[in-house]
């Protein structure tokens, strides 16, 4: 893993750049930034798996980033500790009725604009 730069706020981090496991290997690139829209508060990543055409997408929630640099963010987590998104992450139903647990609303609103529902 090469100088990853200096640090960075979710606000200037770019679609693309490297993302990297606690062990320094590569997961794939960023997606997106979620951030809460009222409060601009920093929630996640939606990461795309390499190769690009025929990756997943990957979610990591804001306590599973080690570091967010200029030309890479390392994570503090293994890539098996990551979120897969797909149909699932986007319309799970509680069988009891209470309420969802925030990282299924953070899951479901990934998959949401992956999927393009807004």
């Amino acid at each position: 893993m090469d100088d990853l730069g200096a640090p960075i706020s979710h606000l200037a981090l770019r679609d693309g750049v490297p993302v990297y496991d606690r062990d320094g290997q590569e997961v794939g690139v960023v997606d997106r930034v979620i951030t809460d829209e009222a409060t601009g508060i920093f929630e996640g990543l939606i990461i795309h798996t390499r190769p690009v055409v025929g990756g997943t997408h990957l979610f990591a929630g804001h306590d599973q980033i080690g570091e967010l640099r200029e030309h890479g963010v390392r994570l503090a987590v293994g890539r098996t500790e990551l979120y897969e998104l797909d149909e699932r992450a986007g319309r799970r139903l509680r069988d009891d009725g209470g309420p969802e647990p925030p990282i299924e609303v953070l899951l479901r609103k990934a998959w949401d604009w992956l999927t393009g529902v807004r």
